[in-house]
């Protein structure tokens, strides 16, 4: 609307500008609202649109996408829903199919060690890291849109469902469980993780068929990285009692990472030199690897698979030394062939996880969505977010059956199936067939495998996550505002728990939003000299400016909390005063735009007993409906609404010409 905001320069009522009127200028003829639509739109029928009572309107954009659901038949939702329909008839075999079988090999490899070691953070038993990451793998390969997207275990899911599992199913006090004991522990233990997958999944497909996918731009950059970096401190301090040989249990709820280090601290003179001593040789070649991989990215034709070399190392090493039996050092031990029979979670479970599932289904959204996003953009092809919901919602609730753990998209394990030339979801199913081989045939290999070699991959694979503080220092260069969020989310993290911490970081970041809109400043625009274009004042001195011409910008949205900063700004530039007339309270809609729109009929009343001539400029579609329902356009006719800021300056410009200097204000 034409009004602009601007700063003492804006000339008030009475007052003169020291710069040349562009009164003789020549402007075509201005364009209302009501011409445009008549040259270019229904104008009988659009006042009846913008008048249509909302739920007439949801109503019948509901009847339209049923028809248009219904009208072209299965075919193409069928391809909408299983996007390997679309490009697999396009895939380039002797291009890409190379790349894809090679980097598919190389995270299938990365799969079955990381695997393991994230079911340890999940607190269930290894063989349950394998299975997820082979169930969930191939659904997203079918279901999936980010052709150069990793799926599978992911440590900050598995930790935040290990501490959910720990406090649904605690380890007696008493300890020492006879064999049948743990097991029946172990199988309550998988049922509760089981079930939390089934519900985070059940929320993303309630998500997908509500068509919620923009819900992960609340999510924001700050926010996932700093919820990635503080669960990797996390991660790494749960680890630290298999790396000592301490048989603690696992702290969880808030300030869970500095009671686990007291309990570190306190038992660590009972720590087991035997597994210190391994845990300490596979850091030392884990760490390099991994560094030697990053560096030498662009000349390696594959990285260099350390976590599988590790565990074949470790494992011959305990077989050979006995280091289970002479040192107490704990193993792997039996992994089960096959595959579990599909067993659904006990629903009974549900309304206990619910509170658990839903940070899982927003970790799990905002992760694997910003990551297919970031491929997407650097490969120019595009994703769907709400067939993104659907895939991984499906993933997680399908792999449930099988007594999985919730799962997304990887970090690690993405950017090394980038780096090793996958090109598509093809190399995800080279990647199944690794688990897949692991699963039926080779599984007996780990037996001799110790958990501290786990623990060590579990901090090695967290290298990526720490390494995002890196980035702090240009945040801080470019928005101090999400510097504060990044902090603000770190410190919930770190100190309460990562569910909570995510839900601060939320929260924070909306409030910065918030007085974001509450900064924003009010424009004044003058004319730039022989154009017709209107740019703000402070932008420089060749501006021309009119006497009783004032055009405002409000660039922010006006809602109940902003109405009060637009009050007054409105008031000081038009000369209003804080004496001025109020207009009676009109019924407007029952909802946050109620407060705005009574607001802008206040205004145009204030104007028009102060001798203002009120004008409103580039107003789209919604703000018209909501004004129209709020009873302002009863006082401003059609021939005063302009489709843009030079249209109304014309008809303003023109008005003063002929009817003397009197204020016109142009609000945009």
């Amino acid at each position: 609307m034409s009004g602009l905001p601007g700063a003492s320069t804006c000339p008030g009522p009475g007052e003169a500008s020291d710069l040349k009127s562009p009164l003789g200028a020549k402007f075509r003829e201005p364009l209302t609202e009501a011409r445009f639509q008549q040259l270019f739109g229904d104008a009988e029928q659009e006042p009846e649109l913008l008048a249509e009572p909302r739920w007439s309107r949801l109503r019948r954009l509901w009847k339209r996408r049923a028809r248009a659901c219904s009208g072209p038949g299965p075919w193409p939702l069928l391809r909408a829903r299983l996007p390997p329909l679309r490009w697999l008839p396009h895939y380039r075999w002797r291009a890409w199919l190379l790349g894809d079988a090679v980097a598919g090999v190389t995270v299938g490899i990365v799969h079955v060690p990381q695997g393991m070691a994230f079911a340890l953070l999940t607190s269930v038993p290894p063989v349950f890291g394998l299975y997820t990451s082979f169930f969930p793998v191939l659904i997203y390969t079918l279901l999936g849109t980010g052709r150069h997207l990793s799926t599978g275990t992911f440590a900050v899911l598995s930790l935040m469902t290990g501490s959910a599992v720990e406090r649904l199913v605690p380890e007696p006090l008493e300890g020492n469980l006879s064999g049948i004991e743990r097991e029946q522990l172990d199988a309550q233990r998988v049922g509760a993780a089981a079930a939390m997958a089934f519900g985070s999944g059940a929320l993303m497909l309630g998500m997908f068929a509500l068509q919620l996918g923009v819900l992960a731009t609340f999510l924001s950059e700050p926010v996932v990285k700093a919820l990635t970096s503080g669960a990797a401190l996390h991660v790494l301090v749960s680890q630290l009692p298999s790396l000592l040989g301490l048989p603690l249990p696992r702290q969880i709820g808030c300030f869970a990472l500095f009671k686990t280090l007291a309990a570190v601290l306190t038992a660590l003179p009972r720590s087991s030199p035997a597994e210190l001593t391994v845990s300490a040789l596979s850091l030392a070649l884990l760490v390099p690897v991994k560094e030697l991989n990053v560096r030498f990215r662009d000349r390696l034709p594959t990285p260099i698979p350390g976590e599988i070399v590790m565990v074949l190392l470790a494992s011959v090493l305990c077989f050979t030394s006995s280091l289970d039996t002479r040192y107490n050092i704990q193993i792997v031990g039996l992994l089960p062939g096959g595959f579990p029979r599909p067993l659904l979670p006990n629903l009974a479970e549900l309304p206990r996880i619910l509170a658990d599932s839903l940070p899982m289904a927003l970790v799990t959204f905002a992760v694997s969505a910003s990551l297919a996003s970031i491929y997407a953009d650097k490969y120019s092809y595009t994703i769907d977010s709400n067939q993104e919901l659907f895939a991984h919602g499906v993933s997680n609730l399908i792999s449930s059956l099988f007594s999985c753990f919730p799962n997304s998209a990887t970090l690690a394990t993405t950017s090394l199936l980038v780096d090793a030339g996958g090109n598509t979801q093809v190399a995800g199913l080279f990647s199944c067939m690794v688990v897949l081989s692991v699963l039926l045939w080779l599984g007996p290999f780990f037996y001799y495998l110790p958990k501290a070699v786990l623990a060590c991959i579990n901090i090695s694979s967290m290298r990526q996550m720490f390494f995002q503080m890196r980035e702090l220092p240009q945040l801080w260069r470019i928005s101090r505002v999400d510097f504060a969020v990044w902090m603000v989310t770190w410190v919930a993290v770190v100190t309460l728990s990562v569910d909570l911490g995510l839900a601060v970081g939320v929260v924070f970041s909306m409030v910065t939003v918030v007085c974001r809109t509450q900064r924003v400043q009010c424009l004044a625009l003058g004319l730039a000299e022989g154009t017709e274009l209107y740019r703000p004042l402070r932008e420089s001195h060749k501006l021309l400016q009119v006497p009783g011409l004032c055009i405002l910008s409000y660039p922010t949205p006006l809602y109940f909390g902003t109405r009060g900063q637009f009050r007054r700004i409105l008031e000081w530039h038009l000369g209003l005063g804080e004496g001025g007339k109020e207009a009676p309270k009109t019924d407007g809609p029952p909802d946050a735009d109620a407060a705005g729109a009574r607001e802008v009929v206040q205004l145009a009343s204030r104007c028009r007993d102060a001798g203002i001539h009120l004008l409103l400029a580039q107003c789209n579609a919604s703000v018209l409906g909501t004004l129209t329902q709020a009873g302002l356009l009863d006082r401003v006719t059609p021939e005063q609404l302009f489709v843009s800021v030079q249209d109304a300056a014309a008809y303003a410009l023109e008005r003063l010409e002929l009817t003397g200097p009197k204020t016109c204000t142009v609000w945009v």
